[in-house]
């Protein structure tokens, strides 16, 4: 697991996350299973995209899950 990755949901965080902390933990992930910090240049574009559907599909699962006793908590 990458340490760099925090948690994006309630009660770990107390707001909805940002597009910009769902894109930082997409890019720490890409950059952990990729093995490269910043790819060389003919490995941008797919770097990049793979980034853009891991954030994609982590806003996705963000919206979807339902967090038990979240709405007690206000």
């Amino acid at each position: 697991m990458c340490r760099s990755i925090k948690t994006l949901r309630p009660p770990a965080l107390a707001e909805e996350a940002t597009q910009d902390e769902i894109r930082a933990a997409a890019l720490q992930y890409v950059r952990k299973v990729s093995g490269f910090r910043a790819p060389a240049a003919h490995n941008q574009e797919v770097f990049d995209r793979a980034v853009e559907h891991i954030a994609q599909a982590t806003a996705e699962l963000l919206d979807g899950l339902e967090v038990r006793g979240a709405a007690h908590r206000a």
